[in-house]
């Protein structure tokens, strides 16, 4: 059953151009092609990379960050307690004011001592400083991802240089898919591989923000987009999808640890050029040049076939993700220019602090049981102890 679908699966209509078989992928006379199953070294490779990632956060990212200065915040533990810890685990992190006051009333606290064991809780679960560092950390201020992004940038680009789709991108077509293997090639695609598929596999594991989602659909579109390019012979136009997008990259994941570190100026400076840089390839040279390429010039000498709906949709969603991407750093942008200074990164969840609401607490009188507010209050102008005071205060003044 297996082989029968693996038949059906890999049908040349498919994924191939009109009147081209895979037969005519086949190795012979010294020219290699790429085959399916080539890829395959991709999994055992992710898991020497997840492996070299861990030894990096422990021996390599941990001691660095302290030794740069990136300290954690010293929080506060909560108090154990069995029905808000219930409540948080099942009915959610943020209660509404009616279930705090409920919740308070059921264990016997205040709704501000409620409402501050539910921030210290979410607190607990946020990610430390330390944490967020080493996993975008490495020598000697960068990160991991700095250091894999920045590695194949260069690698790439020393594969994609002499090459010359690498500046007419319409020759990805000239001879396709008659294209053969060069092995550079195909260890940079290889090594790239692996290393989104070790993003997947730790993905449930990394710091988490806003924009979780769009990452892991970013990341599985990746992957697709890798395993169908290699397969039918796309690579010459896979490469400079990969090659565009660790332009930027690398530079997102410096600003971070600049960030970190606290150097808001050189964190302000990496992150004007990193949105130029962004905004450029993925607004600019992706849509003219490769979704273009890919839409038209792909079939000029030939019809339109299966794969090639499906890889454009695939690029498609991908510009969907810069389109998104791009929002959130216009955003920052305009925070800068109004503000004079790069704000933290959106997408992550800031800390809550006790000061901001014990601030406010402290400015309004505590309420009583008996509805008395605990600061001083005025004198009543109409009590019977009011009319003895103002009788004698005018006797005092006729006798003098």
């Amino acid at each position: 059953m297996l082989s029968s679908f693996n038949e059906w699966f890999w049908q040349d209509r498919f994924w191939l151009p009109p009147n081209v078989t895979w037969t005519e992928l086949e190795d012979r006379d010294g020219r290699v092609y790429p085959h399916p199953q080539d890829l395959l070294a991709a999994l055992p490779l992710a898991l020497v990379l997840l492996a070299m990632r861990l030894a990096f956060e422990r021996f390599i990212g941990l001691p660095l960050s302290r030794w740069l200065g990136v300290r954690d915040q010293t929080r506060r533990q909560v108090k154990p307690n069995a029905t808000l810890e219930k409540h948080f685990l099942t009915e959610g992190h943020r209660p509404k004011e009616p279930q705090l006051s409920l919740l308070a009333a059921q264990c016997g606290l205040t709704l501000q001592q409620t409402q501050r064991w539910f921030r210290r809780r979410r607190n607990q679960d946020r990610p430390q400083l330390t944490k967020k560092f080493c996993e975008a950390s490495s020598l000697p201020i960068h990160s991991w991802r700095f250091l894999f992004y920045l590695s194949s940038f260069v690698g790439g680009l020393s594969v994609l240089y002499h090459e010359s789709w690498l500046w007419a991108p319409v020759m990805c077509w000239d001879r396709y898919p008659n294209q053969t293997l060069k092995p550079s090639l195909y260890w940079w695609y290889l090594l790239e591989l692996g290393f989104y598929l070790s993003l997947l596999i730790r993905l449930p594991f990394d710091v988490k923000r806003k924009d979780f989602k769009e990452q892991v659909i970013h990341h599985f579109v990746a992957v697709i987009l890798m395993t169908f390019s290699y397969s039918a012979n796309l690579l010459r136009i896979g490469s400079l999808v990969l090659l565009l997008h660790d332009s930027s990259d690398y530079l997102l994941e410096a600003c971070k640890m600049v960030n970190y570190m606290q150097y808001q100026q050189v964190c302000d400076a990496l992150f004007l050029i990193f949105s130029f840089v962004f905004f450029y390839t993925r607004l600019v040279l992706f849509p003219t040049q490769i979704l273009y390429t890919t839409y038209y010039e792909s079939i000029s000498n030939r019809g339109p076939f299966f794969g090639y709906y499906f890889f454009n949709g695939l690029l498609m969603l991908l510009q969907l993700l810069h389109v998104f991407w791009s929002c959130l750093i216009l955003r920052m942008l305009y925070s800068f220019m109004k503000k004079g200074q790069m704000e933290k990164d959106i997408r992550s969840d800031v800390e809550e602090s006790d000061s901001s609401e014990e601030a406010a607490a402290a400015q309004e009188p505590l309420q009583l049981k008996n509805g008395a507010a605990g600061g001083p209050r005025p004198a009543p102008t109409d009590g019977p102890r009011s009319r003895v005071a103002g009788r004698l205060t005018n006797r005092h003044t006729t006798a003098t």
